[in-house]
Order: C-alpha cells, then structure tokens, then sequence
C-alpha cells in the first residue's frame, strides 16, 4: 500500500510538471506571436493606413500553396527588417476581407503592394520578392527612387559625373541580378548615406567595361567610390576606388568610412603608439618613417601609396626627428595586417614592394592564377602597342575602351547643316574622320572645350563625321583632318589654325566672337583700346593688340586691313582709326600713315610699323610677324611660328625667375634693342613652366649644364652644331658680343650637333611613303626604317613567358617564408630615406 501511494505521488508529480511544460510552450508561443512585426489588416485598418500618408508593404492573399506559405514565412521576418526604415509590412485575407480593386476571383494571389498613403508606389509579383532580402531591397529601391539612380551606359553615368562634380562623391554599384542579399546591402547603405552620397546602379556589362572590368559576366557584384567632390574641371575625370571585398553591410559601411578619412595621417610617437580614425575599421596599417631634410619628398611618395592602396590600407607618415620615436634607423617602414598581429618592421627599397607586399598578403591564395593572367593580357597589349605607328595611335589604342560623351556636341548631318548654320551666331564645328587617331584623340579637347563654353549662349559646337557625311565635307574643302571651322552669324567661315589642345581652343572661340577689327572714332578710345580697357574681360587672353592707323577711309590698303583682321579674328584683337582722328594720332607721334601700333601691355613701349602691302597675304603677313614678341619665351605652343622665321636660335635656358635668370635676360634684352642682334632670334625657355626645355638641352649638350645656360644653333653654314657660352664667363651684354663674333669667324669649337635625322614609319609594313614613292617616284624619299619588335624578339617574348611565370611564383613563396619567419629580414640592408623610393 505504502508503494502504491509512492507510485501515484510520483505520477502526479510528473504529470503536473508535463502540464506546466505544456503551458508554458503555449504562452511562449503566443508571446511569439503577439510580438509578430506583421499587422493582419481589415478593410477598415487599410483606410486609416492610407489616410494616415504612411509608406506601408502589403500583401492580399486568399488561398495558400506551399510557395504562398514560404513566401508568407519571408514576409514575416520581412516586417521586423523595415520597421527600422519607418516602412510597416501587412497581410490582407480577402477571405475576409473583400476589397474589390486588389481581391481579385483568382484562387492563388500572387500580388504585393507598395503604398504611400493611398498612392499604390509599385506593385511586385511574389516570385520577385521570394525573400526577405529581396522584399527589402526592393522595397527600399523603390522607396529611394530619386536617391539611387540606375544607369544603363556609360554616357549615362557620365552624365551623373559631370552633375556631382564639385559637390559630391559618387557611389557605383554593379548587381548581376536585382533582389540578392549585396543588393539589400546597397540599398541598406543608401538609405543611411544618400544624402551624403550620389549613389548609382548598373546591371549590365557596357558600364563594367567602362569602368575597366575585362569579363563583366564574372563579376556577380562590384563597388566603385568616385571622388567627384574635389574635381573642379569639367572635363577632369572623376578618379576611382574598387571596393575589393564582399558586398556587406558592414563591409561598405567600413568601406565608405575609409573613404572619408583623410588620405595621409601624420604622428610623431611610433607605430604601435599611433591612434588612426580608422582602426575600428579593421584594415592593415602601414607607416613609413621621414626625416625633417626629405619630408616634402616623402609626403609626396606617401600620398602616392595611399593613393594606390586607398581602399585596404591606412597610411601614416611618422617623423623620426621627434624624440618620442625610438625605432632603429636601419628600418624605413613598419606595416601591421590586423590589430592582433604583431608590428613587423622592415626595410622597402621601392614603392612596387610595398604595393607587392600588400598585395600578397590581402590578395586571397586563389586569385593569384587570375592575377598572373591579367599580367600576361596586359603584357599582350603592350605587345600590340610596340608595332603603333606613332604615339597618338598608341593613345588612342590605349584609351579604345573608354566611351566619349559627345552630347555637348550637336552631330551635324546632311539635312541640317545649313540650318543649323543659320541659327547660331557662332557655330564651331569639327569635321574628323572616326579611323583615324589624330582625330579621335583631338576629339577629347573638342568635348571638353564645349562643356567648358556650355554658359556661352552665342556659341555652339558641333561635329560632323566625314566618313560617313562625304557631301558635307566636300562642299566645305575639308582636305585634312582633323580640321576647325568657325561659322559667324550663318556664313562667314573662318578656320582654325591654332594647337590641337584645348586651351588654344578655347581662346581662339573666345576671341572670335568679338567683331575684328574694331572700328575706333578717337584718340582716347585707341588709348583705351591699347591699354587694355576696351574688352577689358579678354585681356587674359590676348594681352596683344594693334590698330591700323589711315589717313583716309578712301585708302585701298583699308579694304585689305578689313579683310585681314577678318582672317586673323581669334587670333590677335585688332583696331582701325580712319581719317582726321588718325591723322591726328599721327601728327602727335610723328608716324607716317598707314602704319600699325601696336601694344604688349600697358606698361611696355609700343612699337610702329608701316603698312606697305599691296596684297592681303602681305598684310596679314606683316600683322602676324608684327605680333610677334622680338625676345619671346619659347613653349610648346609658340615654338613653330618663331622657326618660321628661319633664324639662328640666340637661346637661353634659365630654371626659374630668380635674380641671376632676371640678369641674364635684361643683358640679352640690352643687346637687342641696342640692335646688335638683329639676324637673331633671341629666346628664352624656362625649365620649370616648360618641362620639355630640358629634354631640348640635354640633346643640344648631351647633358645638364649648370644653369642659366645660353646656347646658340641652327646657324646656316653650322651643320645642326650647337654652341654653349662658356659657363665660367659671367653672362654679360660685352661678353655675349664677343662670343657671338668668335663664333660667327668660327673660332669656338662646337659644344654639341644636332643631327639632321628624318622620321619613317616604325614598321615596314606601316611604309605610307614608301607607297606614294611608288605613285610619284621621289615625292617621299625616306631613310631605312627600324622595327620595334623583329620575328626572334617576339619569339622569344613567348619563350620568356613561362619562365617568368615560374620565377614569380618561386619569389612570391621565397618572399613569404621570409616574413612569416622573424618579420624582419635577417640581415637588412642599409638605411634608405623614401627619397629613393
């Protein structure tokens, strides 16, 4: 009896402690579903949702399948992700609820609604929205619509560009397929940013190309940072930054954060001392050491690395002078990969290690095939690029990817040329041939200069594409290519015969759209115009101005001057005074009339020349070598028109406008308008506003003498040889004299020659002269060429390929095991400053 009673005791006990169990699963469960994010509406509930102007997701439903109720599964956890964004997520049964626009008599429903207030936003089909990634972004791209723009070429993303450059950064994202989970990432982050940022969506592979992505169907997804907001030009490009890890949350967030940090960071205590805004960002780190006498070059070769590491690597520029540094003097750099790692300090004797070096720790095992693949590609690229005929074909072949916006152009066919003539004051149009580099790489400077004149409302520019509009081009005597023509007020033609560069451009449209010449009526307004008052705003542009002074309105040589200020409009601004206020102007300066006055600014001396043409190239002949300055400063631009004048160069290369420089050319300058240098050509260039002047002085030399250095050449009876004033000799007016008559009576021996080599095409079968030779024997005799690349080379080229391969390969393993061994090398070697980097 005593057991049985145990028995039953114990029995109770465990039944009692089951139904407990039972009761609480059961409270646990409502209290799950009572705290259920999704709101189970009645057609009531909807009325007051869309009147209260609220964005809302919501499904109508009527019977369920198995895909219905997965679907139903993902809705759910769906509500709780964008309670977070204000957006609320609900269900309708139209079993119960029979709301005749959206319950419709189909049995299965497959139909969710985006509403804001009673303004149905979209509408999306279950099978789009499959889960709760895809219900989010979607939800969220739509909600966005305005924040996120999506693109579908490269002009289009240019076009967004243009538009954020100067105020904002642009956020370029690339998504295979619309609706995965780096797709909610994107739209999670642009939800957060997308006032900060510009962000913009590509699915398609034209604007991966643009981008520089070789195979876009192997990219699932991709990020791009353009820092638009420090471009100040139009036609500058917006530099890049690939985000090179998944697309996460998380990751673009910490991707985005790097992006707004400063480039460089600069600390005086060592490495492990060194607190960066960024090391919650879990990046590697790397710190190079400078020292106070190479500090502005290591700056600069610091912003360089972070340039080319910005995106995965922090850097900080550490000043050894401060006492607080106690690292050794035989290591110039330290890097740390993660923050539990140990600092390793090392020894870089170049920026491609360094760049190496993180690359090869970052880069996955896996992706290094891939990367000796992309070497081998580029490799083949610039195999093709060594048998180019010149360097504007290689550009071009280099830069054959990349799409150009021509919207700021207008495209000028048949049917609208003349019209179009007719409704501009001023229409600028290219005629190019799209085969042929010249004009391809001249069409960039075309584009740019219309999107720098796009305010100009009197100004259009325009393009006309002569291989496929030949009817055009031959009325108009298009011969070359490619080739400017300034149209005015519907007819007048004018062409360009300036730089093929976009400043020269430029001034040229500007200038020619004032009226040339410029008829004056007083001796005040000369003096005006020759001072600078009158077009006071082109000034800038053409410091320059003359005025033909005659006598008499009658004067024939006024006919002619008329015509060639019309010829040289854009380049040189020009006046006339007629009858009785030059006259006047005359008798007070004592001119015979004609004659032209000309100005260089308003505190040189002016100089007068006379007019004594009876023809229009005579006069335009005389205006031009009028304006010309007699003791120029040579650059690029400038330099053909002064070798037209077939003189012996007097040159003198001076490195900056310090006082020695300053010298030298006021004794040059004495010698010049004491007429002593009249069958000269007196120049000067300086080296640092004209970069290519060194390369001029070390092939005259062979070398760089100390500077400034005065060189003589292209005298007639000299052979291309060149002579140097003797550095020793200071550079005064006497001294100059007498050198130039020892050499004159060729007693100085020559410091260099010049040889008179001439250009041929690189390749054989590139031998365009050898051609015309063969239609008119000797128009195009040429010496033997050379070839870049010979059959053996380009053998061998092949033959070297695997090798290299396996070399790489042995390194990067060598490389490896040494620094996963110490950190240090074992016997480093001596101390070098990032100057020699």
């Amino acid at each position: 009896m005593p057991l049985l009673v145990c028995s039953f005791v114990i029995m109770t006990h465990l039944m009692f402690i089951l139904i407990l169990t039972l009761l609480c699963l059961q409270v646990q469960r409502c209290a799950a579903a009572n705290t259920s994010k999704l709101l189970e509406l009645t057609q009531e509930n909807l009325a007051q949702k869309m009147l209260s102007g609220k964005m809302f997701f919501v499904y109508f439903g009527n019977q369920v399948n198995p895909t219905l109720e997965l679907f139903l599964e993902q809705l759910e956890l769906s509500a709780e992700a964008l309670e977070d964004y204000g957006i609320s997520v609900a269900k309708i049964n139209c079993t119960k609820e029979d709301i005749a626009k959206y319950c419709g008599a189909e049995k299965l429903i497959k139909k969710a609604y985006l509403f804001r207030g009673s303004e149905v936003l979209r509408n999306f089909d279950t099978d789009t929205v499959f889960d709760v990634n895809a219900i989010v972004s979607h939800v969220l791209f739509t909600v966005l619509f305005n924040e996120v723009r999506y693109v579908h070429t490269p002009a289009e993303l240019l076009n967004i560009e243009r538009t954020a450059k100067g105020k904002m950064d642009v956020v370029f994202s690339h998504i295979q397929v619309l609706g995965l989970p780096e797709h909610r990432a994107l739209m999670e982050t642009a939800f957060v940013y997308g006032a900060k940022f510009q962000f913009v969506l590509t699915t398609g592979g034209p604007v991966l190309k643009h981008m520089g992505v070789d195979d876009p169907a192997s990219l699932q997804a991709g990020l791009w940072f353009l820092h638009c907001k420090d471009v100040r030009r139009v036609a500058e490009p917006c530099p890049h930054t690939a985000m090179r890890r998944p697309l996460t949350t998380l990751n673009i967030y910490a991707f985005l954060q790097l992006m707004e940090a400063p480039l460089l960071t600069e600390a005086s205590v060592d490495p492990a001392e060194v607190e960066v805004v960024y090391s919650h960002l879990h990046v590697p780190l790397l710190f190079l050491f400078t020292q106070a006498q190479t500090r502005a070059l290591d700056r600069v070769t610091a912003e360089m690395l972070a340039w080319r590491l910005r995106g995965e690597v922090g850097v900080v520029l550490i000043h050894r002078d401060s006492p607080d540094v106690k690292t050794p003097l035989k290591y110039n750099a330290a890097f740390k990969l993660t923050e539990e790692a140990a600092m390793r300090y090392v020894t870089f004797n170049s920026i491609e290690e360094v760049v190496t070096v993180f690359k090869e720790e970052v880069t996955p095992m896996g992706e290094e095939e891939e990367e000796e693949e992309e070497e081998d590609d580029d490799e083949d690229q610039w195999t093709t690029l060594d048998v180019l005929d010149d360097e504007v074909a290689e550009s071009v072949y280099r830069d054959r990817d990349l799409i150009l916006d021509l919207e700021p152009l207008l495209e000028l066919t048949a049917d609208i040329f003349t019209s179009t003539l007719a409704q501009h004051d001023h229409l600028v149009v290219l005629f190019y041939i799209k085969w042929e580099a010249v004009s391809i790489a001249f069409l960039h400077s075309f584009v740019e200069v219309a999107e720098a004149l796009e305010g100009f409302s009197d100004v259009a520019m325009a393009s006309v594409d002569c291989g496929e509009w030949t009817d055009i081009c031959g009325s108009q005597e298009i011969t070359s290519f490619p080739t400017v023509m300034a149209y005015h007020h519907g007819g007048e033609a004018q062409l360009y015969r300036g730089m093929l560069g976009s400043e020269s451009l430029h001034r040229f449209i500007l200038l020619s759209r004032l009226g040339s010449p410029l008829c004056l009526s007083s001796s005040e307004e000369v003096q005006s115009f020759m001072g600078g008052g009158l077009e006071q705003s082109h000034t800038a542009l053409a410091p320059l101005r003359a005025v033909g002074l005659f006598g008499s309105s009658q004067d024939p040589g006024v006919a002619l001057f008329e015509e060639a200020a019309r010829g040289l409009r854009g380049e040189i601004l020009l006046g006339m005074l007629v009858d009785t206020p030059a006259q006047n102007w005359g008798r007070e300066l004592s001119l015979d009339l004609p004659a032209l006055l000309v100005s260089r600014g308003p505190e040189v001396q002016r100089e007068v020349h006379s007019i004594q043409a009876s023809s229009l190239e005579e006069v335009i002949g005389l205006i031009r070598n009028a304006a010309l300055d007699p003791f120029p400063e040579l650059t690029v631009e400038n330099l053909p028109q002064y070798l037209e004048l077939e003189k012996p160069l007097l040159l003198l290369f001076v490195a900056e406008d310090g006082p020695e420089s300053s010298a030298a050319l006021l004794e040059i300058r004495g010698l010049l308008h004491a007429g002593h240098l009249e069958r000269y050509l007196p120049c000067w260039i300086n080296l640092r506003r004209t970069p290519a002047g060194s390369a001029v002085l070390e092939s005259y030399l062979g070398g760089s003498p100390q500077l400034p250095a005065l060189v003589l050449s292209q005298l007639q009876h000299s052979a291309g040889e060149v002579f140097n004033f003797p550095p020793r000799r200071p550079l005064q007016s006497r001294k100059i004299l007498q050198w130039l008559q020892s050499v004159e009576s060729q007693e100085e021996e020559p410091a260099g020659v010049v040889p008179d080599e001439m250009w041929g095409p690189s390749v054989s079968f590139y031998d365009f002269l050898s051609v015309m030779d063969q239609e008119l024997p000797g128009y195009a005799v040429q010496r033997s060429t050379k070839t870049k690349m010979d059959a053996a080379t380009s053998e061998g080229r092949q033959e070297g390929k695997a090798n290299r391969k396996e070399q790489k390969r042995e390194k990067r393993e060598k490389d490896r095991g040494e620094r996963q061994g110490s950190g240090t090398p074992a016997n480093p070697p001596s101390p070098h400053t990032h100057s020699e980097l």
